[in-house]
């Protein structure tokens, strides 16, 4: 089954409230354009989660809409929206379950009815991006957290969905593996799919996203480029997020403006020696 990379995800209205009577969701209106790089970002309890899970229909919404290209996501089953929507865990072990590596990523396109020589396919590579080749015959449970958290990325990239979404991707990584899920992402855009992730850490946000969406108490506080978001106080103090580095510094230097990246910053530095 071959899905277009063309898909909108419109969300009206959202809201979600837990059998304890906990409103998770508090009324969102969101839309995410094809191909989009989206973050999201907010303290614990912010209803992050529970939104992008919307999108696999994990979550049902209570009132509201959510749309996914021509699908309303309360008309299709969990297995339905899995063609268009790959969900990576934070916790990857609510997601590995096979005894091999192999065996769990090609769990996810053998459901989909991908051919075997396909699925063969598709599992050396997506094990080949997260750089876990040489694990492919290993028990998932056997491997470390930031190997772990890799193989539930693998079993996503080999279901191909359109949409990614990722929940705190860079959990347990070093350096090296968080330059490896950039890569992946990179790819991913380049690709023409969408990627939406959940992130407590800053500066991989802003080196990784070109919007990003603060979120506290169920509610949506800001949306936009990454430089203007984070030149907001207002909304980040709701949220309890602190701006990434280069950010804070221009603050404590007093500059007005929130340089988000190495560029930013030098072009900012350049302006005021010159004015």
């Amino acid at each position: 089954m071959s899905e277009r990379h063309d898909l909108t995800v419109q969300i009206s209205g959202l809201r979600h409230t837990y059998e304890s009577g906990v409103e998770a969701v508090a009324g969102v209106d969101l839309t995410i354009a094809p191909a989009e790089r989206l973050a999201i970002v907010g303290q614990n309890g912010a209803g992050k989660t529970t939104l992008v899970r919307h999108l696999n229909g994990m979550v049902r919404p209570t009132e509201g809409t959510v749309q996914i290209g021509d699908w309303n996501t309360a008309d299709k089953s969990i297995a339905e929206l899995s063609h268009r929507v790959g969900y990576v865990f934070q916790n990857p072990d609510e997601q590995i379950f096979a005894r091999t590596v192999s065996a769990d990523v090609a769990f996810g396109p053998k459901n989909l009815g991908v051919d075997d020589d396909e699925v063969t396919a598709r599992v050396a590579d997506a094990l080949d991006a997260v750089g876990l080749a040489h694990e492919a015959d290993a028990h998932p449970h056997h491997l470390s957290l930031s190997e772990r958290k890799r193989v539930a990325i693998a079993a996503v990239l080999a279901m191909q969905a359109p949409i990614v979404v990722l929940d705190e991707p860079t959990t347990g990584q070093d350096e090296a593996g968080v330059h490896l899920i950039s890569r992946i992402i990179d790819d991913l855009a380049a690709r023409g799919r969408t990627v939406v992730a959940i992130t407590h850490d800053m500066d991989f946000c802003v080196e990784n996203f070109d919007r990003v969406v603060v979120m506290a108490r169920g509610t949506v506080r800001a949306d936009g480029r990454a430089a203007e978001v984070f030149a907001g106080r207002e909304a980040l103090e709701a949220a309890a997020v602190e701006p990434p580095q280069l950010a804070r510094l221009a603050r404590a230097l007093g500059w007005r403006e929130a340089p988000v990246d190495p560029v930013q910053f030098v072009d900012a530095l350049e302006r005021r020696r010159r004015a």
